[in-house]
């Protein structure tokens, strides 16, 4: 298999409050099939305790931009203290979660996606000397397209969750 690189490096974003964690994981998966990306879920775990619902996404979406390189987008979501309210909003009563997000978004590239360049030793060493002496703008390239999808990402989810304000009535 091929070299990942790791471009991005915990971005990080934590919001608590009143938010939907379906419309969340909503925001997120349509936004990746939208831009074209493959979708994976490594890990899905809820755990249920007395101070509320604990939930650990991993998603890992890709997207093979080129023969030779893939993009891959992990993002670590952790859902805490998650409590169901009853929340007024415009004369409707509407079930929302009261809880802590936290997210961290890391950006790889992948040279030799496929893996046929690292079957040999000399193959290996050819996609090296390429990569270091003549290929370095395309590396660049599938550099600024990730740091662009997981800028972009990352200001819809924050802006999702800014915009979510109810008032929270007991």
């Amino acid at each position: 298999m091929g070299e990942r690189k790791l471009v991005i490096d915990h971005l990080k974003f934590s919001y608590e409050g009143l938010f939907n964690v379906n419309e969340l994981y909503s925001v997120i998966s349509t936004w990746f099939f939208e831009k074209g990306y493959d979708w994976h879920e490594k890990m899905n775990q809820e755990l249920v305790t007395a101070d509320g619902r604990q939930v650990r996404l991993i998603l890992e979406p890709w997207k093979s931009v080129t023969n030779f390189y893939k993009l891959i987008v992990s993002i670590h979501l952790n859902l805490i203290d998650l409590k169901e309210v009853e929340v007024e909003h415009q004369g409707e009563t509407v079930r929302l979660s009261q809880g802590l997000v936290r997210m961290t978004i890391d950006g790889y590239v992948m040279s030799d996606r496929t893996g046929a360049w690292s079957s040999k030793p000399f193959y290996w060493f050819l996609t090296i000397v390429g990569q270091k002496y003549f290929f370095r703008d395309h590396f660049a390239r599938m550099e600024a397209w990730l740091k662009s999808d997981v800028d972009d990402i990352y200001n819809k989810v924050k802006n999702y969750l800014n915009v979510m304000k109810y008032t929270y009535q007991t």
